[in-house]
């Protein structure tokens, strides 16, 4: 080994420690070492043994882990420290701005492992509650994790968006005459991305020589596809296609494998007819058009051809805010400023739903906090009618499944929305276990971002969905789509059960910020998908409609 890599040992080591919150004065000496080695003139590896005990900055159990290094290639505290590490955590020593101090915080207090959880608590202002992490900290952390994040080539629908349109009006700018269709998961809204894909009439010699001119390297070429990668690190793929196959190759890259496999096994492409549209692929079968977007379990075949399909859910009908933090708690606003955008775009109500006492890390309301902010609504009510804020609590799922007020507290609000937001770490019997209590509490309104994933991050405890449908139904609780972009939680797959059993839906940003109101549009992109329609979503009620909801609520607890 030479010296950069002993002084890298020892570097990493000293972090760790510090990281682990070991005796300040070991973890120091293990710096020094390898600031005094990596300075060294001359390599360690060329000296007697005895003479690196000389070495000025090297003591006795520093030069044993040198010479324990030089012997096997290894430093054995090195490896230990590693192996109660969670590997997010090691990432973390990247980002600039982040010292083993503060990555301490961030692990220890606010019980995060990744840089996905770590950018979700800066959007959420989690950091600026502790000591060391100002607003500009923690701006400049989010700015440094968004671009690590970048270089990892999976991204969130919502991050890709711009840029694949962006590109669309490109390709198509820059190719008149030649056909170009996005497709694939894109298309189909698929909440994560590893890849932006077309549909061209384009040649393979035509894009390669446009993306060389344009600082694109080649990247996953082969029998029709053109693939190429810039400095985004996004995948471009482009499916060659002539005038004669180009809608039937559109067609199949538009469905998911199980829809495409179910429409060939019912119907066949004869591989003569040249079709003018995709419509034209189905009026050909018989079968009324089914959106991209719904392209994806072979039920939706049947109801098509039943002429069944659901007038799905737009983002124009959502008429409320519900689920959002104010300064309050965690959030950056005041609930008059939330009131005021929400009116400024049209909105008929707010519900404000800070987060509870537990949620000690996000400034959760006390039992008198929550007596002062319940009095600034109803002022705030008076003075913004007829427009109307409702009183509610995000409510901690506590670890027997409570919810953490008493029963006279949880009965003050309009509404409850209850979540999971600590010991996420737990096997299915304990999830279950947490949420199925929750449910059954007749304090219990809406459940929260039911499995707490952050795609990309955390995927989130195990639960037995169809268990939990069933639950919400028998107990008149409704089940939260989290539209913020990192959770879209509940996953759209499970919501056709949920319509199934006649379990309301609501699209709720979550929004910690006025910005975050504009997340409601990924839940509903989200909520197409399962065709939900705006009957089947809480977040559309009209306010005499959401009053109803509020008195059946209210009813329930007795």
């Amino acid at each position: 080994m030479d010296n950069y890599a002993i002084a890298g040992n020892f570097s990493l080591l000293s972090k760790l420690m510090d990281i682990h919150g070991e005796n300040s004065f070991k973890t120091k000496s293990y710096s020094v070492a390898a600031f005094t080695i990596e300075k060294l003139p001359v390599q360690l590896s060329g000296m007697p043994y005895d003479k690196i005990f000389s070495v000025k900055g090297i003591g006795d159990a520093t030069g044993k882990k040198i010479i324990e290094q030089l012997e096997t290639g290894e430093l054995k505290t090195l490896n230990e420290y590693l192996a109660k590490t969670p590997e997010g955590i090691l990432e973390m020593l990247a980002i600039k701005g982040l010292g083993p101090k503060k990555i301490s915080v961030i692990w220890k207090e606010l019980e995060i492992e990744n840089m996905g959880e770590l950018l979700y608590a800066c959007n959420e202002n989690r950091l600026l509650l502790y000591k060391g992490f100002g607003e500009k900290t923690q701006q400049n952390i989010k700015e440094a994790i968004e671009f690590f994040l970048s270089n990892k080539g999976s991204y969130l629908y919502a991050q890709m968006e711009k840029f694949a349109t962006d590109m669309d009006e490109k390709v198509k700018t820059n190719f008149p005459g030649k056909e170009f269709f996005i497709t694939g998961d894109f298309k189909r809204q698929i909440e994560t991305l590893d890849k932006l894909e077309w549909v061209t009439t384009a040649s393979a010699d035509e894009l390669l020589n446009y993306f060389l001119n344009h600082e694109y390297e080649p990247a996953g070429n082969e029998n029709n596809v053109s693939g190429f990668k810039g400095k985004e690190n996004v995948l471009l793929c482009f499916y060659h296609a002539t005038e004669k196959n180009l809608y039937q190759k559109l067609f199949e890259k538009n469905c998911s494998e199980e829809f495409l496999t179910e429409w060939k096994n019912k119907f066949s492409f004869t591989g003569v007819i040249i079709y003018a549209s995709e419509e034209e692929i189905f009026s050909k079968a018989g079968v009324n058009f089914i959106p991209t977007l719904l392209r994806e379990k072979k039920e939706i075949i049947h109801k098509a051809q039943q002429n069944n399909l659901p007038k799905i859910i737009q983002p124009g009908d959502i008429t409320s805010i519900i689920h959002s933090h104010s300064k309050w708690s965690d959030g950056v606003n005041t609930i008059e400023e939330m009131a005021n955008t929400a009116i400024q775009k049209g909105l008929q109500y707010l519900v404000i739903s800070d987060h509870s006492k537990s949620a000690f890390y996000a400034n959760g309301l006390s039992e008198e906090r929550i007596a002062a902010q319940q009095k600034e609504v109803d002022e705030l009510n008076e003075k913004l009618y007829p427009f109307k804020i409702f009183k509610s609590i995000e409510s901690d799922i506590l670890n027997d499944g409570s919810l953490d007020y008493s029963n006279d507290v949880l009965n003050s609000f309009d509404l409850v929305i209850a979540s999971v937001h600590s010991n996420l770490k737990m096997k299915e019997d304990k999830a279950m276990m947490r949420l199925m209590n929750a449910i059954e509490n007749k304090f219990t309104s809406i459940l929260g971002h039911m499995t707490g994933r952050l795609l990309l991050s955390r995927s989130g405890y195990l639960v037995d969905h169809k268990k939990i449908i069933d639950a919400c139904a028998l107990n008149n609780v409704v089940i939260e789509l989290n539209a913020h972009p990192k959770r879209l939680d509940i996953d759209w797959r499970w919501i056709d059960y949920c319509l199934e059993k006649n379990v309301l839906i609501s699209i709720d940003p979550d929004a910690h910020a006025l910005k975050g109101f504009d997340d409601t549009r990924y839940g509903v992109l989200a909520a197409q998908k399962a065709g939900v329609t705006k009957e089947n979503n809480l977040s559309s009620f009209s306010l005499d409609m959401f009053e109803e909801f509020v008195a059946e609520q209210k009813a329930k607890r007795n």
